[in-house]
């Protein structure tokens, strides 16, 4: 699911991602305020939420990151 937003500094995301895993629910939303562009990253278990921030500067060392976690993981089987 992707919603667009133009207006800048507004609470909705500019993008919205949404994975389901059992009882997990991960909220991804690209967002923008003051300071910049940010991904918030948030786990919903049961109703109980854990959320964390990624500056967009860091996104492309955090998805190099889970791609090399991703691999090992295959490879391990």
């Amino acid at each position: 699911m992707i919603n667009s937003n133009t207006a800048h500094g507004s609470s909705d995301p500019l993008a919205s991602e949404k994975i389901q895993v059992d009882r997990k629910v991960f909220f991804l939303d690209l967002k923008e305020n003051q300071r910049g562009r940010f991904l918030k990253i948030t786990e919903d278990v049961s109703g109980r939420r854990d959320t964390i921030m990624l500056p967009a500067s860091a996104l492309k060392d955090f998805v190099s990151a889970l791609s090399r976690l991703v691999d090992l993981e295959e490879r391990l089987g």
